[in-house]
C-alpha cells in the first residue's frame, strides 16, 4: 500500500461517497470504520494522508491524529479532519492537533477533494526538498519555494492568480482541472461564481509562457484545462 489515502469513518455511506470521490479524482483509497485498524496503518509506511472523522466507535479521533503527526519518529502524516463537531473551539483544538485542515460535516464532496489536494500539493512540495522542478526537458521550471517561474532560462512574472494557476497544474501533471477546481485552488472557496474569468487568467498565463504557452496550458474541450509538458525526471 502506497501513496494511499486512508478514509476513516463509521458512516458506511459517507465513507463510500468520499472514497468514489476520492478514487475519481485520481487517489488510491483505503477505507476503515475502525480507529484501531487506522493506528495500525498508520505504523506502515503507505499512508499518505488521512482524512479522518474525529467521532469514531473504537478510539477517539484526537488519539488517531495524535498518532498521524507522532506515531513514527522521523514521518508525519498530513490529516484533513471531517467531522461533525463545528463549533469554533473544535475547530482551533484540532488545528492546534496538528490537523492540516478541518472540514465539517455536512461538506461537499467536490470541496473535500480539492483540500486533500491541496494538502498533498503542499507536502508533496515540502517532501521534494527546495530545489526548483523542471518539465518538457527543462524548458519550463518552477522554483515554489522562491515563487519563481522560468522558461527556456527566462523569468516569467506571474500575478498571484496566474502562479496559482500554474502551479495547480504543474502539481499534478497531466490531470484535467475542471475551471471550478481552478477556481477553488487559485481563488478561494468563497469565489463560487468565478469560473469563466478562469479563461482570460489562462489567456494572460499563455501569453507571458511565451511560444510554449499552449503547449504547457492545454484546453480540454468541455472540461477544463491540464498541464500539457510531463514533468521531467
Amino acid at each position: 500500500m502506497s501513496g494511499v489515502v486512508l478514509v476513516v469513518e463509521d458512516d458506511r455511506e459517507l465513507r463510500e461517497l468520499v472514497r468514489r470521490y476520492l478514487e475519481r479524482a485520481g487517489h488510491p483509497v483505503h477505507t476503515t470504520a475502525s480507529g484501531a485498524e487506522a493506528l495500525g496503518l498508520l505504523a506502515s509506511d503507505g499512508v499518505e494522508l488521512v482524512v479522518l472523522d474525529l467521532g469514531l466507535p473504537d478510539v477517539d479521533g484526537r488519539e488517531v491524529l495524535a498518532a498521524a503527526h507522532g506515531g513514527t519518529p522521523g514521518r508525519e502524516v498530513p490529516v484533513v479532519v471531517l467531522t461533525a463537531r463545528s463549533a469554533v473551539e473544535d475547530r482551533i483544538d484540532g488545528l492546534r492537533r496538528g490537523a492540516d485542515d478541518y472540514v465539517t460535516k455536512p461538506f461537499s464532496p467536490t470541496e473535500l477533494v480539492l483540500r486533500v489536494q491541496a494538502v498533498l500539493h503542499r507536502t508533496r512540495a515540502v517532501a521534494a526538498g527546495p530545489g526548483p522542478v523542471a518539465f518538457g526537458g527543462g524548458r519550463l521550471r518552477i522554483d515554489e519555494v522562491r515563487h519563481e517561474a522560468s522558461v527556456d532560462g527566462a523569468p516569467v512574472e506571474l500575478t498571484p492568480t496566474e502562479w496559482g494557476l500554474l502551479t495547480a497544474l504543474t502539481g499534478v501533471p497531466g490531470r484535467v482541472f475542471s475551471r471550478y477546481e481552478l477556481v477553488n485552488r487559485v481563488r478561494g472557496y468563497e469565489f463560487a461564481g468565478y469560473e469563466r474569468t478562469i479563461d482570460s487568467h489562462v489567456k494572460n498565463l499563455r501569453r507571458k509562457l511565451g511560444p510554449y504557452g499552449v503547449d504547457i496550458v492545454e484546453t480540454v474541450l468541455g472540461v477544463g484545462y491540464r498541464l500539457g509538458w510531463s514533468r521531467d525526471r
